[in-house]
C-alpha cells in the first residue's frame, strides 16, 4: 500500500496556474489570447501571464471610468472602511503573497513575510487618510469681502500606474492605495518580470467590498501597454514609477495631449513610511466662493 502511494506521489504532475487579467471587477482571457512564461529569480518556471493588448487596455479605461463616479461619490469614511476591508483580506492571504514575494525577488521566506507584513500596513496607512486628507490641504481662506472661499480636493479621474518593476508587492501596494483611496479608479501595469502579486492582489479585490472596475490590473509588456494608455483622451492622470528613462519620455510626450497630471519615475525607498505626495499628485482643488450676507454696522445678518 505504501509503495503504491509513493509511486502514485512521484507520477504526479504539476498543476500551473493560467492567471487572468482583472478587469471591471471580472476575470477576462486577454483579448489576444497571448500568454508569457513567469519564472523565479533562479528562472523556474511558476506560472502563465496574461500577454494584454491595447484593445485590452481600452477595456480597461472603459471599466474605470464607469466606476469612477461611484466611487468619487461615496464618502470618504467608507472608502476608508472599504480599503481597510481589503486589508483584512490580504492578511488572511499573507502566506500566498509571502511565497510569491520570495519567488518575485529572490528573498528569502523571512525576508519575504516582512515585506509582505509592510505592505498590507501601508494598505492600512492609505486606508486611514480617506477622511483625513481634505482637512490637510483643504479649509476656508481668509478674504477681504463678505463671502466664504473653501477649498476642497476631489479626485482627478481616470488614472494609469505603472507599478514599480523590482517591489513587486510593496511598491505595486505604495502605488495604487493612495490613489483610489483619494476617490480616482486606477488601471495598474502589473511589473513585467514579476506579475503574480499583482494579478493575485486583483483576486483579492474581486472578493472585497470594492466596487469592480475601481482597479483594473494588467499584465504584459510595460511598454505595449502604456503607450495607448498614455495617449488614451480619457485617462486624465500618469503615474511613471515602473518606466526606465527612455520610456518615460516617450510617454510623458504622448500624455501632454490631453494635459494629464504625470508623475516621473524617481528612486524610491518603498520601506521608508511614505508621505502624502501620492495622495495629492491626483487631486484637484475646487474653490468655492459663497456671499455670507448683508454686513450692516451691527455685522453680518447670519
Amino acid at each position: 500500500m505504501s509503495e503504491k502511494t509513493d509511486k502514485t506521489e512521484q507520477q504526479r504532475l504539476s498543476v500551473f496556474k493560467t492567471y487572468k487579467l482583472y478587469v471591471g471587477g471580472k476575470f477576462p482571457r486577454s483579448e489576444s489570447g497571448r500568454v508569457y512564461e513567469v519564472t523565479d529569480s533562479k528562472g523556474k518556471w511558476l506560472a502563465n501571464a496574461p500577454l494584454s493588448s491595447r484593445k485590452d487596455a481600452r477595456d480597461a479605461v472603459v471599466a474605470a471610468r464607469k466606476a469612477f463616479g461611484g466611487w468619487s461619490g461615496a464618502t470618504a469614511y467608507n472608502r476608508g472602511q472599504i480599503l481597510y476591508r481589503v486589508a483584512e483580506m490580504l492578511e488572511g492571504r499573507k502566506d500566498q503573497f509571502v511565497r510569491e514575494v520570495a519567488d518575485a525577488e529572490g528573498l528569502s521566506k523571512s525576508k519575504a513575510a516582512a515585506v509582505v507584513d509592510a505592505a498590507i500596513d501601508r494598505w492600512v496607512w492609505y486606508a486611514g487618510w480617506t477622511d483625513k486628507i481634505a482637512q490637510v490641504v483643504g479649509g476656508g481662506n481668509p478674504v477681504a469681502g463678505p463671502f466664504f472661499n473653501l477649498s476642497t480636493p476631489e479626485p482627478t479621474g481616470v488614472v494609469t500606474v505603472l507599478a514599480p518593476q523590482e517591489s513587486s508587492f510593496l511598491g505595486l501596494v505604495s502605488v495604487i492605495a493612495p490613489v483610489i483611496a483619494t476617490g480616482n479608479t486606477v488601471i495598474v501595469i502589473a511589473s513585467e518580470k514579476s506579475p503574480l502579486p499583482a494579478l493575485s492582489l486583483g483576486e483579492v479585490l474581486a472578493t472585497s467590498d470594492l466596487p469592480g472596475g475601481v482597479v483594473n490590473v494588467l499584465s504584459g509588456k510595460t511598454a505595449e501597454i502604456a503607450a495607448p494608455l498614455a495617449a488614451h483622451q480619457d485617462v486624465n492622470a500618469i503615474d511613471l514609477a515602473g518606466a526606465d528613462d527612455l520610456l518615460a519620455k516617450e510617454l510623458e510626450i504622448a500624455a501632454a495631449d490631453n494635459l494629464k497630471r504625470v508623475v516621473r519615475p524617481q528612486a524610491v525607498d518603498y520601506s521608508r513610511t511614505p508621505g502624502i505626495e501620492r495622495l495629492t499628485a491626483f487631486l484637484e482643488t475646487k474653490t468655492v466662493w459663497h456671499p455670507t450676507g448683508a454686513l450692516g454696522a451691527s455685522g453680518s445678518s447670519y
